[in-house]
């Protein structure tokens, strides 16, 4: 045989080689994993402690609160279970649970809490009329003098949350909203799509956090 014609059909068969090879791997990275609620039950054994059996979570006035995981996005709480675990999201309580969860694990443990039906929040009743009122305004309608544009933009209708980027937060404890807020403010938290939190909370006055998250906190979320 032609040592040219040769050196030419072997290159052309591990081109080809290499090319079924990279297809092969990229449909294998395209699978996504599939979550169950029983395993994630099981796998959600070391979450009870701060986010309660039925996925609460908790509000301490004056001190740190824990989101309720109930009826949120899972694929939302699978994403933040990620960004715990690869830095983009900070948290010294949570990084070591987060840690603890391998990838099918995550989705599992995420297809439970958002199968749960929805809790009502704390922290949002010790506020005088004015203060909700204000918080509605921000939630609904946002204000434009200020360049602050409404939850209910991204949030979805009732702010009952809109697809994996944008979590449900009616219902959300306000001691969390709160703290969040004030974690973008602060540029300590970045993971979300574009920096638009950011952007928003860093127009916001500390009476402006404190009426939103109350108000949102008020607010009671009709699970399906």
């Amino acid at each position: 045989m032609n040592g040219k014609r040769f050196m030419g059909t072997s290159k052309r068969i591990t081109g080809g080689l290499g090319l079924l090879l990279g297809v092969g791997l990229a449909a294998g990275q395209a699978v996504a994993l599939e979550g169950d609620a029983e395993r994630g039950q099981a796998a959600a054994g070391t979450c009870v402690a701060c986010h309660q059996a039925d996925g609460s979570g908790m509000n301490v006035p004056g001190g740190e609160s824990w989101p309720r995981l109930a009826g949120m996005d899972a694929d939302y709480i699978a994403k933040q279970l990620h960004d715990f675990q690869e830095g983009r999201r900070q948290s010294a309580s949570m990084l070591p649970f987060a840690n603890m969860l391998d990838d099918q694990q995550i989705v599992d443990v995420a297809a439970y809490y958002s199968e749960m039906p929805v809790t009502e929040a704390q922290g949002g009743d010790d506020v005088d009329d004015a203060l909700l009122a204000r918080g509605e305004k921000l939630a609904l309608r946002g204000d434009w003098d200020a360049y602050i544009v409404s939850c209910m933009s991204c949030h979805g209708p009732r702010n009952e949350g809109a697809g994996s980027d944008f979590p449900g937060i009616s219902s959300q404890h306000a001691g969390y909203i709160e703290s969040q807020l004030r974690a973008w403010q602060a540029d300590e938290r970045r993971n979300d799509p574009q920096n638009l939190m950011g952007a928003v909370a860093k127009r916001m006055s500390d009476e402006d956090i404190r009426a939103v998250s109350a108000w949102l906190a008020s607010q009671s979320v009709a699970s399906e």
